[in-house]
């Protein structure tokens, strides 16, 4: 289940956190972070947000192709030969480099229009971005090229999700920097359009990085970007993975379950098969370490999850049945957040709401 009700709430709570002047860009990259792209993209325009962001250009092609015409920002380097198809969905990518720049600019031409496009600057997260130093520089060039329309500057913070103080003093250094590169671009005469830098952690935490636009990403998804935000991030999750049972069966004491035999009964117990497992994104790292949601009371899954199917032991329980919804996370009642998940396995919630595999229905509501 997708809520879009909740989503359309998370992005209320940040508007009002972060006032009415910034834009909202809203990720919608690896499939919406497994939520589904394009009904999350229409629900964020729907409810203000004015800029969508992908990771590749197939990403953003496949929002143009539904007649989504906000302005999309292309979060990753492409490729010389995405650059047409780049320039023919006007997405608006970000320059790191003459080189690249030059090769936009080859690409508007051939395809007769005046490309927007925002420079990107690496104040300290080492990914991409041209130095600061050769930021004013790489400006003027990209603003002499007449098929290229500097929109844009923009830089990503890499630590701005703690309030430890290491990391707020890396954060107001990558934005002294930041700050710094924006002035000698200016100094220069060239207009710095929109300038963005706040990912989620810095909406919560870093009011002086909203500049004209921010970039929240995993809390309009309904999570804070680390646990120790969770306070500040008053948010819902919008995904909720709900399974159900097809199989019950009555096994006897020392009856083994699943692969390697990995938990045996330890009395006459029954056993609840479920048609999910890590093929449709459910960690196999979870077995036997995952409550799940059945008629209001949880229930522990049993044996090695398969790639398809996992078991749940109802112990004596006679009072579940076949065809019963059974939530996995991301509900109410006590079961397990995308959070949780995530904390067991010593990952982030990104990670498990982006890894439910596309053969699982999402249904919208």
């Amino acid at each position: 289940m997708i809520y879009l009700d909740r989503l359309k709430r998370n992005i209320a709570a940040i508007r009002n956190r972060i006032g009415p002047k910034p834009l909202l860009c809203m990720p919608v990259k690896a499939d919406g972070y497994g939520h589904g792209a394009i009904p999350i993209a229409q629900a964020a325009l729907g409810s203000g947000v004015a800029v969508l962001g992908v990771a590749t250009v197939q990403e953003g092609a496949a929002l143009r192709n539904v007649g989504i015409e906000a302005p999309i920002l292309l979060f990753s380097i492409p490729i010389p030969a995405e650059l047409d198809e780049l320039a023919a969905c006007k997405l608006i990518p970000f320059i790191a480099d003459t080189e690249c720049a030059a090769a936009l600019a080859a690409a508007a031409n051939r395809a007769g229009l005046r490309l927007q496009v925002h420079l990107k600057i690496d104040t300290g997260m080492g990914r991409v971005g041209c130095p600061p130093e050769g930021a004013a520089e790489l400006a003027v060039y990209i603003a002499s090229q007449p098929s290229l329309h500097y929109a844009g500057t923009a830089t990503h913070l890499a630590r701005a999700d703690t309030a430890d103080p290491d990391g707020m003093a890396y954060t107001r250094k990558q934005l002294a920097r930041f700050n710094e590169a924006l002035g000698a671009i200016r100094t220069a005469g060239i207009d710095t359009g929109i300038v963005h830098a706040a990912n989620s952690g810095a909406v919560l935490l870093h009011a002086d990085a909203y500049f004209d636009m921010v970039r929240p990403g995993i809390v309009l998804y309904g999570y804070p970007p680390s646990p120790e935000l969770a306070s500040l991030a008053r948010v819902e999750p919008v995904m909720e993975l709900v399974s159900s049972v097809v199989f019950i069966k009555k096994v006897p004491q020392g009856t083994a379950v699943s692969y390697g035999g990995t938990w045996i009964a330890p009395e006459d117990r029954m056993i609840a098969t479920l048609p999910v497992g890590y093929g449709d994104g459910l960690p196999r790292g979870l077995s036997g370490n995952l409550q799940v949601l059945i008629r209001g009371k949880l229930y522990p899954l049993v044996g090695r999850i398969c790639m398809d199917q996992c078991m749940v032991d109802l112990g004596k329980d006679t009072e579940v049945h076949r065809w019963d919804p059974v939530t996995i996370f991301g509900g109410t009642g006590g079961a397990d957040s995308a959070g949780d998940i995530a904390a067991k396995l010593h990952t982030i919630p990104y990670e498990i709401t982006c890894g439910i595999n596309k053969r699982v229905p999402r249904v919208y509501c």
